[in-house]
């Protein structure tokens, strides 16, 4: 059979039973693994087998499921977190160490801002924030001789922001450092950077993916297309010995297409430990089955929802990408053809004062800080996940403090409008 369409893949990738096995992905609910002899086992501690020995590293479970999210990315390798900040925090600190520098986009999630700004300067790793619709020279501009990596997201959270991932590969390439998207957003149903460039893809499956807030999660996917060896000297971790793993050289041993992963799961995973359980990764993989299904009905919701929220005369602005008037709407037709994802943020006339009276007011939409769900939630940055940001800063993202986010559920696209109304009437 050829190669399926995205719609099977989020149904039937990453685990396919045998004759007279479970049907459903099994739970392998273990911490630690049996072996007839030392020697077997110490063909995994040396990376000379395949297998499993401790779940902090890898689990069964947690691999099938990373494996099929590789595939809907188009990826060679995926591995699970504990989280979408630790995904990004390990795609990251896999190549960039004390001494290196980051170029990113200024408009990502507060909590990645500050992880990058604040925690990872703090370990010697330097940043250079660029608006996303920076002129290829000022991108250019940002590189240094340390810089080891470039980071945006493909849809910003929460300024709706869309990156162009094609100007940003460009730049990344030219200077000879990888590409890594966090794409957590449009999902690879909508969006699959890889095909537009990018190297490595993070996600927090705790959005989208899961689609029903059971479970916290995130993963890394490689496209395994990055030459580290063509860059050795900016690359050491995975172009020299590492000495804590019997001198392996993880480029060398496993190629473009294992080396990073391999890294990520032998070096991070094994001394920070931020492993996804098995339980939530099979919750994951529930999600994972209908998000071909669920995404198009999330668009449907966020479009309808955009397009009264920018005819109303108490909105000030609407940052949707599929509205034609939208700063990304050109980008977004590039990138986003199929639509973005069924989160909407706009500013009222009132600023932060009528944002809080409005959610207050809201009937369907509950105050959360959460987004990309089934349920319809909603709010205000400045005040619970930007919190941390200057007013400065606030506005370099394109978050002004009165913006509300609200991310639009599977509810009926009718009822939603009709909360708003009456939540807006009430302001």
């Amino acid at each position: 059979m050829s190669e399926t369409n995205i719609n099977t893949k989020c149904v039937q990738a990453g685990y396919t039973p045998k004759n007279g096995e479970p049907r459903q992905m099994p739970i392998i609910q273990s911490t630690t693994f049996k072996y007839d002899t030392s020697e077997d086992m110490g063909k995994l501690f040396d990376l000379e087998a395949s297998g499993y020995f401790y779940s902090r590293l890898q689990n069964p479970t947690c691999d099938m499921v990373a494996a099929k999210i590789a595939a809907l990315e188009g990826g060679t390798a995926g591995m699970l977190t504990g989280s979408g900040q630790a995904a990004n925090f390990y795609a990251m600190f896999n190549i960039c160490e004390c001494g290196g520098h980051i170029v990113s986009s200024s408009s990502i999630y507060g909590g990645t801002f500050n992880l990058i700004a604040v925690t990872m300067a703090k370990m010697g790793i330097e940043v250079t924030f660029v608006a996303p619709d920076c002129t290829e020279e000022e991108l250019n501009a940002a590189f240094k001789e340390n810089t080891k990596l470039v980071f945006g997201e493909t849809i910003a959270n929460p300024a709706l922001t869309v990156l162009d991932i094609e100007k940003f590969a460009k730049a990344a390439h030219a200077h000879g450092v990888p590409l890594i998207v966090d794409n957590t957003f449009p999902t690879p149903v909508n969006c699959r950077p890889i095909e537009w460039g990018a190297d490595i893809v993070t996600h927090s499956t705790t959005k989208y993916m899961d689609g029903h807030g059971a479970c916290v999660g995130g993963v890394i996917v490689d496209s395994g297309k990055f030459d580290w060896m063509a860059h050795a000297d900016k690359f050491p971790g995975l172009t020299t010995p590492d000495d804590s793993y019997h001198g392996i050289t993880y480029a060398e041993k496993f190629g473009k297409e294992g080396a990073f992963i391999t890294k990520a799961t032998s070096q991070l995973m094994r001394d920070l430990g931020s492993v996804q359980s098995p339980q939530s990764a099979f919750i994951l993989n529930l999600g994972l089955e209908s998000l071909h299904v669920r995404m198009p009905r999330h668009v449907e919701n966020g479009q309808a929802v955009a397009e009264f929220l920018e005819a109303h005369p108490k909105v000030v602005k609407v940052n949707y990408s599929g509205l034609k008037s939208d700063k990304f709407y050109d980008l977004a037709q590039k990138y986003l053809p199929n639509g973005g994802c069924g989160v909407v943020s706009f500013e009222l006339a009132g600023g932060r004062a009528a944002a809080e009276k409005f959610m207050k007011n809201l009937k369907l939409a509950a105050i959360e800080t959460h987004v990309a769900d089934a349920r319809t939630c909603c709010l205000n940055p400045a005040t619970s996940t930007h919190r941390q940001m200057t007013d400065e800063q606030l506005a370099a993202a394109g978050i002004p403090a009165g913006l509300v986010r609200m991310s639009c559920g599977l509810e009926d696209k009718k009822d939603l409008i009709a909360d708003l109304s009456q939540a807006l009437d009430a302001v």
